[in-house]
């Protein structure tokens, strides 16, 4: 029983990284719960266009990055561990913006061909046009407030998350990985899913997406594939 035990028994390293994805899962679901609770009426906060936009962007960039940015910085403040130590670097950036954008063709070109394409808008959230009518200098903050919160961190989260899963779970194919399969589904599962026929080919084209930019990801060990995706790609069609 004893060997049986040992066999069974977390390293410290092992434990540390549990605790790191306990650390971001809670802090995720606490604001998406809260989300959950009043969202039909911050919906209809966000888009009252007879509110100024300053507070329906703030509201909505702190509940976004709760969701997906607070957990993984509280992790790396914890650890004292640099956004670098998670592939925010330079070395192989342009291979793993080339990776993921190769990534996400099927997906693009599914908008195209089923219809959805209603043209290219980067870091459109629902403030957006509003925003654009505020002024030159609200729509510089804004947009940049828009990149850091649903292009860097909502990209670079998934990196985190997958990384971190991998280093508990590690795996020594090239083309399978958990993290970066328990990520693709977290992706997944924030995307709207519809069962009819153009339904299961956006599932499908979606998780190709996701999956494939952070398997480059992992290949390349640099994180700004992800980033570059949610920024140019994922907000903008």
């Amino acid at each position: 029983m004893k060997i049986f035990k040992r066999k069974h028994e977390l390293t410290t390293e092992q434990k540390r990284l549990d605790v790191n994805l306990w650390i971001i899962a809670l802090v995720s679901m606490l604001v998406y719960s809260i989300y959950a609770v009043i969202g039909s009426n911050l919906s209809s906060f966000f888009k009252d266009s007879s509110i100024s936009v300053w507070p329906r962007l703030l509201i909505s960039a702190a509940m976004e990055y709760g969701i997906a940015g607070l957990g993984i910085t509280l992790v790396c403040l914890l650890r004292r561990e640099s956004f670098a130590s998670y592939g925010l670097k330079k070395e192989n950036a342009l291979k793993a913006i080339a990776g993921a954008v190769i990534s996400f063709l099927p997906l693009i070109l599914f908008k195209f061909v089923s219809g959805q394409f209603e043209g290219y808008e980067p870091l459109s959230v629902m403030v957006t046009t509003d925003l654009h009518k505020a002024g030159i200098i609200s729509t510089i903050i804004g947009t940049l407030i828009i990149g850091l919160v649903w292009g860097f961190f909502e990209g670079f989260n998934y990196a985190v998350i997958a990384e971190i899963v991998s280093r508990r779970h590690p795996s020594e194919s090239k083309f399978f990985d958990w993290g970066v399969l328990v990520a693709a589904i977290m992706g997944i599962m924030f995307h709207p899913i519809h069962f009819d026929a153009l339904g299961i080919i956006d599932f499908i084209v979606t998780f190709i997406a996701l999956y494939g930019m952070l398997i480059i990801r992992k290949r390349t060990g640099n994180s700004w594939g992800c980033v570059f995706a949610f920024i140019f790609i994922w907000n903008a069609f």
